[in-house]
């Protein structure tokens, strides 16, 4: 039996009213099996990263507490990715929804089909940010904090929260 863990969990898209998928997606990861929403942050509005020839994405963090494996979250992460028509058509290119694990407990997992933390989070802003917001004292297994990772991240340029009377 795997014992509850907290994890969270990136969020971003940039085609068919990404605030709507955002939102409809913070709501739906509650819904996910033997896992609860915790909390998330505010959305964010970043510029893409890789091909800049796309819409700008809505970004966020949350916070979910589960009793599914690593593995078993992801395939839920997937599964909803697909609900919202997710298309993996050019890498790093548009998309309805793209949820990521970035952190599970306080694992560290390098599988086939999934890294735990992230790899990449520690130099995006548009994860930093959002989950400082979220979790600032949140040690991640290498023993560093995310509030100072965000902190020392020296810029944050291309990423602002979207203003209230946009979402």
């Amino acid at each position: 039996m795997i014992y509850r863990v907290d994890a969270y969990v990136g969020l971003g898209s940039n085609l068919d009213a990404p605030i709507a998928q955002v939102r409809r997606a913070l709501d739906e990861l509650g819904k996910l099996p033997l896992t609860e929403s915790i909390g998330a942050s505010r959305l964010y509005v970043t510029r893409p990263v890789g091909p800049q020839d796309q819409p700008d994405f809505i970004n966020a963090v949350a916070h979910l507490s589960t009793h599914l494996s690593p593995l078993a979250l992801l395939d839920q992460l997937q599964a909803l990715e697909q609900r919202h028509r997710r298309r993996r058509i050019r890498h790093w290119g548009p998309r309805t929804l793209d949820l990521d694990l970035l952190v599970y407990g306080n694992e560290t997992l390098q599988l086939p089909r999934l890294n735990v933390p992230h790899p990449q989070m520690k130099v995006r802003g548009f994860v930093l940010l959002p989950l400082a917001e979220l979790a600032p004292r949140l040690r991640l297994p290498d023993g560093s904090h995310v509030g100072a990772l965000a902190k020392a991240l020296g810029t944050t340029d291309g990423v602002e929260v979207l203003p209230d009377n946009l979402g």
